[in-house]
C-alpha cells in the first residue's frame, strides 16, 4: 500500500505526535508498505526505507526553528510574497492559521507526488484543516483518495482549560483565536476515520466534535520496549523525580508538580530532573522554582538523547506526568517500559496506561496536594516503588506496542479502502 503521512511538524522532541509519527511508519516500511511523509519543520526523524519530503513554510515558528536557513538560502523578497508574508505575520497568534497554509502547501506537493505514482491512502497526524479535504480529490482513476487522521487529544479541551485559566479580557480572546476548533471540527468530520489513541480520547472526540461513534477508531499508541527498557548498572536513587514534557504548555500540569513539591520541602528528601529545553527558554517553571525556594532541588537538561531520556528513566525512583488532560501519555509508558513507578493524574487516558496501585498511583489533576501525598508515599517507601516499576515494565510490553499499533491501523486503512471502492462502483 503506497501511503502519505501528513505532519505539519513532526520532530521527536516537538511532543508525541513526532514520536507517533517516528514508530508507526517504521512498522508500516517493515511490513512491506510504501512510506511517505510530507512534513513542516521542525522536520521529524524517520528511518531509512521512510520518504520524507521536507516542506518549506514561512510560519513564525518555522522561521524560528530554521533561522539560518531563512537568513543565508531564502531571499528576503520571499517574505514579501503575499502568501508567505501573510503566512508569517498571522501564524504569530493563530495555529489555525499555521494548519490552515501548511495544509495548502502539502496538497500542492502531495498532487506533485501523485504524478509519479497515486497514493491508496492520505495519513493526517492531527493537522486537520482545508487542505486535507482537498486531498482527497487526488485519488486514482478520479476516484476519491481515502483519508484518515490521528486526533491525539482534541484541542478543544486545552481551549477550555485556557479559557478558566485567562484572567482577563484580552487573554480569553486570545484563547480563541489561537485554537482552531471550528477548522478542525469541519475538517474531522468529513475525514474518513478518525484514529485516537485511547478509548478515553474517543469518547471525549465524540462528545466534544459531535461525531457518531462509529467515525472514531481507539488504538492504543506504543512504546519502544526494544529501546525503552531498564539500563543495565543503572540503580534508582532515593529521592530522584523525573518530570518529561512541555511545561510550557499549562495542559501539562508542571506548575501543579512545583507546587506539590513546595509542599514537601523540608519534609522529605527529593531532587526533580525537568527534561523540557533549556532554563533559559523556559518561562513557567523557574519563577515558581524560585518563589518556592526549590533552587537548589531542581535540574534542567534541556533536551537530552534517546540513549540519555532512558537511563534518566532509569535512574528516577518516579517519573511524575501531573498532566490536566492526556490522550495517550507517552511519557508515563515510557517511565514504565523502563521499570520506573509513575506517579500521574485521573485525567484523560492514563487510567488506561498507568494501573492505579499497581503500577502507579493516579491523583486528581490540578490537585497539589494529593499530588504530594503520592510523591511522598513513593519516596518514603523504595520498595514499593521497585515493585509497581517491574510491574509497569511487565505492563507496557504486554500490552503497549508499536508492532500492535501498525497491524491495527494497517486494518483500519484496508476497511477504509474498501468502503472508498464500494462507494466509487
Amino acid at each position: 500500500m503506497r501511503v502519505c503521512f501528513i505532519m505539519y511538524q513532526g520532530n521527536m522532541y516537538s511532543g508525541g505526535q513526532g514520536v507517533y509519527l517516528h514508530h508507526l511508519t517504521r512498522e508500516l516500511v517493515r511490513l512491506g508498505h510504501d512510506v511517505h511523509v510530507i512534513a513542516g519543520r521542525p522536520y521529524p526523524e524517520v528511518v531509512e526505507g521512510v520518504h520524507l519530503h521536507r516542506l518549506k513554510t514561512f510560519s513564525f515558528w518555522s522561521f524560528l526553528d530554521g533561522i539560518d536557513e531563512f537568513r543565508f538560502r531564502t531571499s528576503p523578497l520571499a517574505f514579501f510574497h503575499p502568501v508567505n508574508f501573510y503566512e508569517f505575520v498571522t501564524t504569530r497568534f493563530t495555529l489555525a492559521s499555521l494548519f490552515l497554509m501548511f495544509s495548502l502547501r502539502a496538497y500542492v506537493k502531495l498532487r506533485e507526488l501523485s504524478r509519479q505514482a497515486p497514493f491508496d491512502l492520505v495519513h493526517d497526524n492531527q493537522t486537520l484543516a482545508y487542505g486535507i479535504l482537498l486531498m482527497r480529490e487526488l485519488g486514482p482513476d478520479g476516484r476519491r483518495l481515502p483519508v484518515v487522521a490521528n486526533i491525539h487529544h482534541p484541542l478543544a479541551i486545552d481551549r477550555r482549560n485556557a479559557l478558566a485559566r485567562a484572567p482577563a479580557l484580552r487573554h480569553r480572546v486570545g484563547a480563541w483565536l489561537w485554537y482552531p476548533w471550528y477548522m478542525q471540527r469541519l475538517v474531522a468530520a468529513r475525514v474518513d476515520r478518525i484514529i485516537t489513541g485511547s478509548q478515553n480520547s474517543a469518547r471525549s472526540i465524540v462528545e466534544l466534535l459531535g461525531l457518531p461513534s462509529e467515525h472514531v477508531r481507539p488504538i492504543l499508541d506504543g512504546v519502544d520496549v526494544e529501546t525503552f527498557r531498564p539500563v543495565e548498572g543503572v540503580d534508582k536513587e532515593p529521592g530522584s523525580l523525573l518530570f518529561v514534557g512541555n511545561s510550557e504548555d499549562l495542559n501539562k500540569g508542571a506548575p501543579h508538580l512545583i507546587a506539590a513539591l513546595g509542599r514537601l520541602r523540608g519534609q522529605v528528601p527529593f531532587h526533580l530532573t525537568l527534561v523540557d529545553r533549556k532554563p533559559e527558554d523556559l518561562k513557567v517553571v523557574p519563577p515558581l522554582v524560585r518563589r518556592y525556594g526549590l533552587g537548589n532541588d531542581v535540574t534542567y537538561t534541556g533536551r537530552v538523547s534517546t540513549e540519555e531520556l532512558m537511563r534518566l528513566y532509569s535512574r528516577s525512583l518516579v517519573l511524575v506526568s501531573p498532566s490536566l488532560y492526556e490522550g495517550f501519555g507517552l511519557p508515563a509508558a515510557e517511565a514504565m517500559a523502563c521499570g520506573t513507578a509513575v506517579v500521574a493524574t485521573s485525567a484523560g487516558a492514563f487510567p488506561e496506561v498507568v494501573a492505579d496501585g499497581l503500577t502507579g498511583v493516579l491523583v486528581p489533576p490540578a490537585d497539589p496536594d494529593a499530588l504530594a501525598e503520592a510523591i511522598r508515599t513513593l519516596l518514603e517507601d523504595p520498595e514499593l516503588s521497585r515493585r509497581m516499576g517491574e510491574a509497569g515494565r511487565r505492563r507496557v510490553a504486554r500490552r503497549f506496542t508499536w508492532q500492535e499499533t501498525a497491524r491495527q491501523t494497517v486494518a483500519l486503512y484496508e476497511e477504509v479502502r474498501a468502503r472508498s471502492e464500494e462507494r466509487a462502483r
